[in-house]
């Protein structure tokens, strides 16, 4: 059945000694046995404080194991789980806590004063519920019994409310099902060849889709685990998959740029360390991965990287590429893996392979609806197929490639322009840590082409060797007129940058460009 309670309840019963989670942070290793334990736990918890099968109950806190238990337990025991990001700002996490309904929260003491600040503006009461990163849920009754009673859920229940950053404006909740969940995770299961034998190396936050699907869904389908610190740290990556003995991690392509800049200082031998035989693939998404870091990786690291493609609509991983020795395409994000996946023109026909289109999704791993906004899940789905708002092309092999949004086209001077060309050109300078053109208003020509940099620590260029760049890489019309030196671009929960936020940064800028010392990125 396709319920997250259904597979833990058959890897309990099925290998309780197998290892689930090692929490390095906290020196926990929690077996299959802790698992189906805690999480039933957690549900008679629940069921104590009177919190219904359906309502909403959230939790804020890096990752743990812990964390993952109580993410688990909320959807396995009938409720909807609202993660909450801990990084983002007051006025994004009011309105998640207000819109979402809300009824309870788990909270981690670094969190707790403000949440509490937080929830004193919310207008009803939130009840709020320690969670220790080593000792778990502080009760207010005592610890619950192991109830194993609890009704299972069904599989088109809901079980996470995700609100995603969106581009502009509140972010809109995702309502995902049990189906959606399994689904998605699935597909990273189908999609990498995964088995039991499986270690993940978890080091993106479980309060988004990537974290919470490919590293606490999947490795759940295929009863694999995980290794899951609290959060990233450049320094510790490589030296957790040598002590845990990982196969594979998923990041996003600033972690990979962060772990080139650092792979001459690290102790390991890559590609023929004994200590690291066991890591056979890393897996990038959330964001483009420009062709030259994908080279770099390979070069460096001597072990594959597979780009892939997932929405928080789409319960993570809706396309990814082969496994080796599968043919793998530099620039794409994959074929299609556990749903279907076509490109359509703004008629809504089906685009002809290598031309430019929509790109729309229909699977089991779908959202059923954003939660009170009738009008925008309408919006959102044509003849039952998600519009995803990307750009893309698929080609006669059906790799499908990401050109752009459809929003963050720029138009110049009548020339459609895909910023993400010119990203990618970015990208190939070396003192280049993250990049973003954007479109922004000109009297000439309607739009004209700026970029937004940041550099790497130690490395330095001028904007004229990155407009010269530009020109011979793809012309005068598509050079940005001003690139735009900054500390940091502005990003969603899951690491994307937001690009419609650049306009409105320039604008309060100098109308010169300037170049500020560059601060220590953080890790």
């Amino acid at each position: 059945m396709d319920t997250v309670r259904h597979f833990i309840d058959h890897y309990t019963e099925q290998c309780a000694k197998d290892v689930w989670l090692i929490s390095p942070d906290s020196d926990r290793i929690f077996t299959y046995g802790d698992l189906g334990h805690e999480v039933h736990q957690i549900a008679a918890g629940l069921d104590q404080l009177g919190v219904i099968r359906g309502a909403k109950v959230s939790f804020l806190a890096e990752n743990g194991g812990w964390t993952a238990l109580v993410h688990l337990a909320i959807m396995a025991s009938g409720r909807v789980v609202v993660p909450l990001n801990v990084v983002a700002g007051d006025i994004q996490l009011r309105h998640v806590l207000q819109h979402s309904d809300t009824q309870i929260a788990f909270v981690a003491p670094a969190f707790r004063e403000k949440l509490t600040a937080l929830l004193s503006e919310v207008p009803r009461e939130i009840k709020l519920i320690d969670l220790d990163p080593v000792t778990g849920p502080a009760w207010p009754n005592g610890p619950p019994p192991d109830d194993r009673a609890n009704p299972e859920p069904a599989a088109s229940d809901p079980a996470l409310l995700l609100y995603t950053s969106g581009s502009t404006g509140l972010p809109k909740g995702a309502v995902l099902s049990h189906r959606a969940i399994i689904n998605g995770g699935r597909n990273v299961v189908t999609g990498h060849n995964l088995t039991k034998s499986d270690r993940a190396l978890c080091v993106l936050p479980i309060y988004h889709i990537n974290g919470a699907m490919v590293t606490v869904a999947a490795p759940l389908v295929s009863g694999g685990s995980v290794v899951m610190p609290s959060r990233f740290r450049a320094s510790t990556f490589w030296p957790l998959v040598a002590q845990y003995q990982c196969t594979w991690s998923s990041v996003v392509p600033t972690i990979i740029k962060y772990l080139l800049d650092r792979a001459d200082q690290e102790p390991y031998d890559f590609g023929r360390d004994e200590r690291l035989r066991c890591f056979r693939f890393g897996r990038s998404a959330s964001a483009p991965l420009p062709v030259v870091v994908l080279e770099q990786w390979r070069a460096v690291f001597d072990v594959p990287m597979i780009e892939t493609l997932g929405l928080t609509e789409t319960a993570g991983t809706v396309a990814c590429n082969p496994m080796p020795p599968g043919a793998c395409k530099p620039g794409s994000v994959g074929i299609a893996v556990g749903n279907e996946i076509k490109v359509i023109d703004d008629d809504g026909q089906d685009c002809a392979p290598s031309v430019t289109g929509e790109i729309v999704i229909r699977g089991d791993n779908l959202l059923d609806y954003y939660y009170q906004s009738p009008d925008v899940t309408k919006s959102a789905f044509v003849q039952g197929w998600f519009r995803t708002g990307d750009l893309g092309m698929l080609d006669e092999d059906a790799y499908l490639f990401i050109t752009g949004r459809l929003k963050e086209l720029i138009i110049r001077g009548g020339e459609n322009i895909a910023p993400r060309e010119i990203d990618d050109v970015l990208y190939r300078h070396d003192a280049i840590l993250e990049a973003a053109a954007v479109g922004v208003d000109d009297e000439n020509y309607g739009q004209e082409v700026v970029a937004c940099v940041v550099r790497r620590d130690g490395h330095d260029c001028s904007e004229q060797e990155l407009k010269l760049l530009c020109e011979n890489a793809v012309g005068k019309v598509k050079t940005p007129k001003h690139i735009y030196f900054m500390d940091d671009l502005p990003k969603g929960p899951s690491g994307k940058i937001l690009r419609l936020k650049l306009p409105d940064m320039i604008s309060s800028m100098s109308s010169a460009p300037s170049q500020p010392e560059k601060k220590e990125p953080s890790p």
